[in-house]
């Protein structure tokens, strides 16, 4: 893990090459036996302090980025923005301002608007990772997507990936289409009408609005949640009937290929955009991204702040 990474920031998958996204899963790979030991720890990132900046609720995403910095050795600073000076009316530019002020080696932000971690990367001295600014990006969860897709079809080249569900509200899905193409992957994209927005082409991915010929033959199905808290207005119809047409079960997996790989980043609607038996299977790569992530953000901690960088 001694070759140099080109990035200051990590606020999108557009900037990153297939190189650097191949550094960065196989930087992960060295991570990810970590997690595995009796004692899960290594002393890489001793000294150096990591601020999770979380404007947005998240499981996944601040447990594997606190889990990362800890298993690095780093010191890990979790802001809850609700007890924070934010609840008093403080804006983004003075909480950040006040923030590299204490001078932090990086600062992970996730913001519900388009462009916050960008903001926030200028204000900074310090690195910056986007850990999901509203409906534009969020590419540790695309790095770690296909970290997981790597693991289990063995390439991310020339793969087929349906992404399937609520496309229009997705930074999931607009960063996992920018990373996979680079790949030369043909992604296809799937969904109601209503929630497939114009332009979605420009993305380099195939538009549908039925599932099965979305999933014809594909290596990967990638679930997304239905967005309720994004939606506004009658965008859908009834959960029961969005799961008729929309919803993966076994019966609609028969399209793709039989030994294609279940994904869904989470948190899930079981019996809407998923059925239980499916996401519970051997076909299911859940449990395998939530895993994933704690290695890749890792990777990314350790390029960004260690020794490497």
């Amino acid at each position: 893990m001694t070759q140099a990474f080109p990035h200051r920031h990590v606020l999108s998958v557009e900037p990153l090459s297939q190189d650097d996204v191949q550094h960065v899963l196989n930087t992960a790979e060295a991570f990810f036996e970590v997690s595995r030991r009796p004692v899960r720890k290594v002393p890489t990132l001793r000294g150096k302090t990591i601020i999770n900046l979380f404007y947005e609720s998240s499981t996944r995403t601040r447990v594997s980025f606190e889990l990362a910095a800890k298993r690095l050795s780093a010191d890990a600073v979790n802001m809850n923005v609700s007890t924070s000076s934010v609840s008093k009316g403080e804006s983004l530019r003075d909480t950040v301002r006040t923030l590299g002020a204490m001078q932090p080696d990086i600062v992970v932000i996730r913001h519900g608007a388009a462009g916050a971690a960008d903001y926030v990367a200028r204000k900074l001295d310090c690195a910056v990772i986007n850990a999901g600014d509203g409906m534009h990006a969020h590419p540790t969860q695309a790095l770690l997507d296909a970290f997981t897709i790597r693991r289990a079809r063995g390439t991310l080249s020339n793969l087929s990936v349906a992404i399937c569900g609520d496309i229009a509200h997705s930074r999931v899905a607009r960063s996992n289409a920018r990373l996979l193409t680079k790949f030369g992957c043909d992604v296809r994209v799937v969904g109601p009408r209503t929630l497939l927005v114009p332009g979605l082409e420009a993305l380099g991915v195939r538009v549908f609005d039925r599932l099965e010929p979305a999933l014809e033959g594909v290596d990967v199905v990638m679930v997304l949640r239905i967005q309720k808290e994004r939606l506004a207005g009658p965008l859908l119809p009834s959960e029961r009937e969005y799961n008729r047409e929309y919803g993966i079960s076994f019966a609609s997996l028969a399209s793709a290929k039989p030994d294609a790989i279940v994904m869904h980043p989470g948190p899930m609607n079981r019996g809407v955009e998923i059925d239980s038996d499916v996401a519970d299977s051997e076909r299911s790569c859940v449990l395998d991204q939530v895993e994933a992530g704690v290695a890749v953000r890792m990777a990314l901690l350790y390029l960004l702040a260690g020794d490497a960088s």
